[in-house]
């Protein structure tokens, strides 16, 4: 039976090492994530949507345990209109919302989309028949 033979490692720094032929298919796929790449990403779609993902890997006690909010996010965004992705990541950031499920609800929504002018009914109302803060005084 043959023996396999691994390359001798010497130095404190390259004390473990895992050669990608002896991981799973599934492992190396994952490998292939970094902080830099979901960055990049997100900095292609744009700055709202980079900040969010630079707050989702910010607020994990190890960046790694953002990859599948920051995967789902950008996975979510494709197909996505640049302008509505970046107000509906902006909302997020404004709300404190860091997860994927929260940006689909934004986006399904509409919650990011900017505010629409008051109607008229939602003004105040000046008239004389109004009594204002000084008739109480």
């Amino acid at each position: 039976m043959p023996s396999k033979c691994h390359i001798r490692l010497y130095g404190s720094s390259l004390r473990h090492r895992t050669v990608p032929e002896h991981m799973p298919s599934a492992h190396r796929h994952y490998a292939g994530w970094s902080e830099a790449r979901f960055r990049r990403d997100a900095a292609n779609i744009g700055p709202q949507t980079e900040a969010l993902i630079i707050a989702i890997l910010a607020c994990r006690p190890h960046p790694e345990q953002g990859f599948r909010s920051c995967l789902g996010i950008l996975k979510r965004l494709r197909g996505v209109d640049r302008e509505q992705a970046e107000a509906a990541c902006a909302h997020a950031l404004e709300i404190g919302a860091l997860s994927s499920k929260s940006l689909a609800s934004i986006l399904d929504n509409n919650l990011g989309r900017k505010p629409k002018q008051k109607a008229a009914a939602d003004l105040p109302l000046f008239h004389a028949n109004i009594r204002g803060s000084g008739f109480y005084h």
